[in-house]
């Protein structure tokens, strides 16, 4: 009996949060998720991660990483990430020319470190980042609003480059040489491949 109330609260907890994000996605372009409509009433445990933080699912903003609770370890890994300039100029304009969709966990290690690294670097190019389409995903890899349909996320973070309509190119959990030569091989059709390519 108690298995089944904990489905039916789990249930009613993921109904209230695909809920809220519609409400939002009606009023504004980005939706951030609240960390009041994460967490609800009743805290389940897989909406906090394990430093006792909630996971945010949904469409984001850069400002949402740099604000409490997600500030103390978005500042440190931004302020650790040496940049390669010399590879960041070579690509600005390919850049500013893309369209990018970062998939990435406020729970996940990997994406505390290379999601930060990665805002650096677009920084030093000159890139707004309301151009990046920033999504938090669930540890199980869903988000609400089917932001994941047909992008075949199954680590994180997965950082998606599009030209036209057409992936270029994507990195996946960590770099394979830095941020930024990941980047540059992608933009520029060298040869690169994720850690998980096939």
């Amino acid at each position: 009996m108690k298995s089944n109330n904990t489905l039916i609260a789990l249930f009613i907890s993921s109904l209230f949060i695909l809920s809220s994000c519609n409400k939002k996605k009606e009023q504004t372009d980005v939706v951030e998720t609240p960390v009041e409509n994460v967490i609800g009433e009743n805290t389940e445990d897989d909406l906090i991660d394990d430093n006792g933080d909630p996971i945010i699912i949904g469409k984001q903003k850069r400002a949402t990483l740099e604000s409490d609770p997600y500030k103390k370890w978005f500042d440190v890994s931004y302020k650790e990430h040496t940049l390669d300039t010399i590879t960041m100029n070579s690509i600005k304009e390919d850049l500013a020319n893309t369209d990018i969709t970062v998939f990435m966990g406020t729970w996940c290690e990997d994406s505390q470190r290379e999601v930060p690294a990665f805002f650096k670097a677009l920084d030093l190019a000159g890139i707004d980042a309301s151009t990046i389409n920033l999504i938090t995903i669930s540890e199980d890899k869903e988000a609400p609003e089917d932001l994941l349909e047909g992008k075949n996320v199954e680590y994180v973070p997965t950082i998606i480059f599009e030209k036209e309509g057409n992936e270029l190119g994507r990195i996946v959990e960590y770099s394979i040489f830095s941020i930024e030569k990941d980047m540059a091989k992608i933009l520029k059709g060298e040869d690169y491949k994720h850690p998980y390519a096939e």
